[in-house]
């Protein structure tokens, strides 16, 4: 459900965590709360490798769009999700390749908006704006993302770690689907989520989900890979995170981490 009728002081809620701020945390970023950290740590403790998997995450986000703007051409932006800034975020990949990128983010933590501005140092080229909507406000997203994006050219959307904060009641598929029925053919789909294949993870989320004002939900690698249904998938596939177009500096110990799936499909 929506928040944004609510004040931003309302919504921070720092009496619980929130994902936006714990993955911060696990990050090692600095824009969180005490209660973000002992949920880090409570996850950290139950499932040590929790902080790999956002790492490894990240660095698909900034290998995705590097692909999609060097390698597909893409040069506009639909980030939902966003998440804190940190480095590499998507403005800053894609300009880096074409300086001309427009980028849109869509997020509805509170804290994230505070830190809007900072997503919002465009290049002079190319445009950046902000979002404050819920995932699921589908209509409102479109309607505001439409006064920076030309919605009758390609358009990358990107969706990592956001589909797993629905639960299946919501029919996140469908969501997605509606999203992707507004772009145009030579757009693509970018989205990563994590994975139900390890009991200590599905512990350690378990832990947050009672103790969190939102929750996550882990699903299996092909009920995320239904997401890209109808879409072409662009090589090697949804596979796990670590293993998606890896960098030739990546460890061959990374090789085998994570409990994730990305993949990034074309629209056709």
């Amino acid at each position: 459900m929506s928040t944004s009728s609510q004040s931003p002081a309302d919504r921070l809620q720092t009496d619980r965590p929130h994902s936006a701020r714990v993955w911060n945390y696990l990050l090692g970023g600095k824009d969180n709360y005490t209660v973000d950290h002992q949920m880090g740590d409570m996850i950290l403790k139950t499932f040590p490798d929790f902080a790999d998997i956002a790492r490894l995450q990240r660095a698909f986000l900034a290998r995705a769009v590097r692909f999609l703007t060097a390698e597909a051409g893409i040069r506009q932006f639909l980030d939902i999700g966003t998440g804190l800034p940190t480095a590499d975020n998507t403005h800053e990949v894609a300009q880096r390749v074409a300086p001309e990128s427009r980028i849109v983010y869509v997020d509805n933590d509170p804290l994230v908006l505070t830190h809007a501005r900072a997503l919002l140092a465009s290049t002079p080229e190319g445009a950046c704006a902000y979002i404050d909507a819920d995932v699921r406000d589908v209509d409102a997203i479109l309607a505001e993302a439409a006064r920076t994006l030309d919605f009758s050219r390609p358009i990358g959307l990107t969706m990592l770690g956001i589909m797993g904060q629905l639960p299946d009641e919501d029919d996140p598929w469908s969501l997605v689907d509606r999203l992707l029925d507004a772009l145009p053919s030579g757009s693509y789909l970018a989205l990563s989520d994590g994975t139900n294949t390890s009991e200590a993870l599905n512990l350690a989320v378990a832990s947050y989900n009672a103790n969190s004002a939102s929750s996550y939900h882990l699903r299996s690698p092909e009920r995320i890979a239904d997401f890209f249904h109808g879409l072409e998938l662009v090589e090697p596939g949804v596979v796990r995170t670590s293993t998606w177009r890896p960098d030739p500096a990546q460890s061959p110990a990374d090789a085998q981490q994570g409990h994730a799936v990305s993949g990034i499909g074309l629209k056709v």
